[in-house]
């Protein structure tokens, strides 16, 4: 079979693999560089048209004399680009076609060649609309993979911080990137992760980051409480990177997910660090002092009204100043639910609408619900103050942790008094100290096992040239 007979095989072979008679979007140029047959493979929308076109250009503009003979010669010396690979087998051609890279077939070669001239659609970088901060940078991560660690690279300009690159799933080949300092982080954490990515058996991260996260821990689900960090923040992922740990970015995500994990980490903000010491530690005690309040209020209200007579007199003015239509224990658990309830409209309600739909429910469901006899004002008020406290932190799976056990608490304190409020505590405290990260980190260091400095820390903010000297330079930024 002569080279031009062999080329036109292999052209077909590829039209089949990639089925480009049945999509639209998987386009063959076939053209001519000096006096050989080659062909493009590529997406329509996912390169780069004015790249393309110089090296249409310049293709047309090779001397038979200058053709080399093989592929790897062809991609040093006829391709004016960056980033060009030659490929070694027919289906990793076809992985980097889907995957938006172009690959080129020339006559008389039996390799591919992989031009990356990709673009993805994007949209700008912006701030988070969760990971906000009062002050410092508003950029945040996006839906590219490359813009994201691009924006990590930016703020360590390390050539020890690594971006490790594997692929997930055997339908979508979802990228995953593993981010992390060598010098900094656990070897052999790191080899147990990167283990556990490599022995993922789905057909595609259909979710992303948390089917990604299903995957890696797949015990343990029935405790509420997270076993990941999530966050937008480009600052925060880059200070986790610094700490020792590992970032991992999915494609198609906008957020980092930082392991391992503990319950101090999802409590601490990047606000802590962006005022000075003293203000960073009254931010950080007060969202764990709301977190806290919003776990045991609305329970010990409860159980205080279940025994009014035992109030401190100064106590006195928190009792309930109207009669009860409805228990205490269905008023909580009936707001419990209309707030996520109204949550789930808030998500689905037009952007135009949501002001005045706020004003309304605040006016009918407030102050008629009181008026007509439904709910009390004092379930009303803790209510509110739990909502607020919810979102003192931005991990939303923390928030519906401690929602899931205040309500199961809330049973409890009803059905066995100060007996169920104290079993609801403990209940807490059991999966608080019961889950574990993977590889099974403790979720409660530096608490257990116990490290009184890097505990004290936890709580205390401390200026980064302390802090700096007590860790040679691995500080938080």
């Amino acid at each position: 079979m002569g080279e031009k007979e062999q080329f036109y095989a292999e052209l077909s072979r590829y039209k089949t693999a990639l089925r480009s008679d049945a999509s639209f979007d998987v386009v063959v140029r076939v053209f001519m560089v000096s006096d050989k047959q080659a062909a493009f493979f590529f997406i329509d929308g996912m390169i780069k048209d004015e790249t393309m076109q110089k090296m249409m250009q310049g293709f047309a503009a090779i001397k038979p004399e200058d053709m080399p003979q093989d592929a790897a010669e062809f991609a040093k010396y006829q391709i004016p680009y960056v980033e060009v690979e030659v490929l070694p087998d027919m289906q990793t051609a076809v992985n980097s076609v889907l995957s938006g890279a172009p690959c080129l077939l020339v006559e008389g070669y039996h390799q591919a060649i992989s031009i990356d001239i990709r673009t993805y659609p994007a949209r700008s970088v912006s701030e988070p609309e969760k990971d906000k901060v009062m002050r410092g940078s508003r950029d945040g991560f996006v839906e590219t993979l490359v813009f994201n660690t691009a924006l990590i690279r930016r703020r360590i300009r390390d050539p020890k911080l690594t971006m490790e690159y594997c692929n997930v799933g055997t339908v979508s080949h979802t990228d995953v990137v593993l981010c992390y300092m060598t010098d900094r982080v656990d070897e052999q954490y790191l080899t147990e992760i990167r283990k556990r990515i490599n022995n993922i058996q789905v057909e595609s991260l259909t979710m992303n980051q948390e089917s990604l996260a299903e995957c890696l821990y797949e015990s343990s689900w029935w405790n509420p409480f997270p076993k990941f960090k999530f966050s937008e923040r480009p600052d925060t992922a880059s200070a986790a990177v610094l700490e020792g740990n590992i970032v991992i970015l999915v494609d198609n995500s906008p957020a980092a997910m930082i392991l391992p994990t503990s319950i101090f980490d999802i409590i601490e903000e990047a606000d802590d660090y962006y005022f000075p010491p003293v203000t960073g530690t009254y931010l950080r005690l007060t969202r764990v002092a709301a977190n806290v309040l919003a776990f045991i209020l609305t329970p010990l209200f409860l159980l205080l009204m279940q025994q009014p007579d035992r109030l401190p007199e100064s106590f006195a003015f928190i009792a309930l100043k109207e009669p009860l239509n409805i228990p205490l224990l269905w008023q909580f658990l009936i707001l419990e639910f209309s707030i996520d309830g109204l949550r789930l409209a808030a998500l689905n309600t037009p952007s135009m609408l949501s002001l005045p739909l706020s004003v309304i429910s605040a006016l009918v469901l407030g102050e008629f619900a009181v008026s007509s006899g439904w709910f009390n004002a004092e379930p009303l008020l803790y209510m509110a103050f739990v909502i607020l406290a919810n979102y003192t932190q931005a991990s939303y799976e923390l928030g519906y942790a401690i929602k899931f056990l205040r309500i199961i608490t809330l049973v409890l304190t009803n059905w066995l008094g100060i007996w169920g409020f104290g079993a609801g505590i403990a209940l807490c405290i059991f999966c608080i100290g019961s889950n574990k990260a993977i590889g099974g980190k403790s979720y409660v260091y530096p608490l257990f096992p116990l490290h009184f400095r890097k505990l004290m820390k936890r709580f205390f903010r401390v200026s980064l040239l302390h802090e700096s000297k007590h860790q040679g330079g691995n500080v938080r930024q």
